[in-house]
């Protein structure tokens, strides 16, 4: 697709001669006679590069410039100026112009300008999409799942996204805490702002502390020079803290200090800082009963607990399984470059029986060996971790003469037969929708 320039100048045949010395390089050209037409070619018109003139019927094309960077912050714009008239091309470059070309004296520098412009829109416009990419990657829209705890979850994750309340997220470990929290940050309106994660589990107290608060040279030992703290590193965005029930006692007092006035002190400072970050944090652990214990501090717990999401299990929302395998059998299959393996029925129905205490982390894990034993071949059973195989095995000979087991067990391939189309499942159960809504609800086969 040919690149577009527009060339915007009053003067027709100045136009005339830009438009043929362009055109015969392989551009597609557009033409303007006044900064109100350029407005609207560049409304209804997709322009890499605007050629234009300073001194137009209409308006200065230097102030046009910053209208133009304003609205198109993608567009390059060059600045076409009088001779001896350097100071337009100087303050033209300070509203944003990748350069300007003197009329009637630099023409031999027309193209090579424009080439070096159209690279650096190109390479904008690649940034701008790897930025789309990683911002829907984290988006609510990408949180596979449609089991009423998980939508429930991102409803409450949704409402509480665009302001800068302090989010708790509870869950086991592997229940996506953290996609969550990216979630939120991605559409709140510190999305262009930094998201930094710390998980307070991986720390001695002494570097939790650092990294968490930063320090001034010569706090101790090893402290050669300043380092910034990821409180700092956050301001104007999110931190995550993953993991917080962790946190030492001594440091949840300095960190309530950063909740309740947006202040903290270095390690080996006096003076007081001043930071805006929005705090998620998260925690498989039961809180109030740390808080019971003395292991974590009332007031702390508190002001965390102002907006609480609780992530389900794994195990609670088995229907969402299938979805989540067919995904990470696809990423893995593109990352070791194999064509991407069918899924047997046989595989999923291993999958539903399993307890997944390892939640979404561990069903990842195993979906990745997987891929990698089967090379491309459809995946089976005997693709799956042992421990996966013969705990089934073993479950299914223990009840394999109970009623409630055996029922449990056909239910769910019925429901797995018809993709969770309940209405359709009870038909071929010849039972009642409501009273499959009860089975469902009594062998929790959400």
């Amino acid at each position: 697709m040919k690149s577009t320039i527009l060339v915007v100048d009053d003067e027709e045949k100045l136009r005339s001669l830009l438009k043929r010395i362009i055109t015969l390089e392989g551009f597609r050209v557009l033409e303007a006679d006044t900064l109100k037409a350029a407005g609207k070619t560049l409304e209804r018109e997709a322009v890499d590069v605007v050629l234009c003139d300073v001194k137009l019927p209409d308006g200065n094309g230097v102030d046009f410039i910053k209208i133009i960077k304003d609205r198109y912050p993608a567009i390059e714009v060059i600045l076409l100026t009088a001779f001896g008239n350097i100071p337009d091309g100087v303050e033209a470059i300070q509203n944003g112009a990748f350069n300007y070309i003197i009329k009637g004296d630099d023409n031999a520098r027309i193209i090579p300008l424009l080439n070096q412009a159209l690279e650096k829109k190109q390479l904008k416009d690649r940034i701008s999409q790897l930025e789309e990419r990683v911002g829907k990657k984290y988006s609510f829209d990408t949180i596979l799942g449609s089991s009423q705890m998980l939508k429930e979850a991102i409803e409450l994750a949704k409402i509480v996204a665009p302001n800068s309340t302090t989010v708790l997220l509870l869950g086991e470990t592997g229940t996506g805490k953290e996609v969550f929290a990216q979630a939120i940050h991605n559409a709140s309106k510190r999305s262009q702002q930094p998201f930094v994660a710390l998980n307070c589990s991986s720390f001695s107290k002494e570097l939790l502390e650092s990294e968490i608060f930063g320090y001034k040279a010569g706090a101790f030992t090893s402290a050669v020079k300043d380092k910034k703290g990821l409180i700092e590193e956050a301001d104007k965005g999110t931190l995550f803290l993953d993991e917080i029930g962790e946190m030492p006692l001594e440091l949840q007092s300095k960190f309530l200090r950063v909740l309740e006035s947006s202040e903290f002190i270095k390690l080996g400072e006096t003076k007081t800082n001043r930071v805006d970050v929005r705090v998620i944090a998260a925690t498989n652990r039961d809180l109030q009963n740390f808080v019971l214990e003395g292991k974590f501090r009332d007031d702390l717990f508190y002001r965390l607990n102002v907006y609480s999401i609780t992530l389900p299990p794994l195990r609670d929302r088995k229907k969402d399984i299938p979805v989540l395998a067919k995904f990470f059998v696809g990423v893995f299959a593109e990352k070791i470059n194999v064509p991407e393996p069918s899924i047997t029925p046989e595989f999923i129905e291993k999958l539903l029986l399993h307890e997944w205490k390892g939640n979404i982390r561990e069903l990842k894990n195993s979906i990745e060996r997987a891929v990698i034993v089967s090379n491309g071949e459809p995946l089976t059973v005997t693709h799956l971790p042992l421990e996966l195989r013969e705990t089934h095995t073993k479950s299914q000979t223990l009840s394999a003469f109970d009623l409630h087991s055996v029922e449990k067990l056909h239910i769910q391939r019925v429901l797995n037969h018809t993709r969770y189309n309940k209405a359709e499942a009870a038909r071929l159960l010849n039972i009642g929708l409501a009273t499959l809504y009860r089975k469902i609800e009594d062998y929790q086969l959400q």
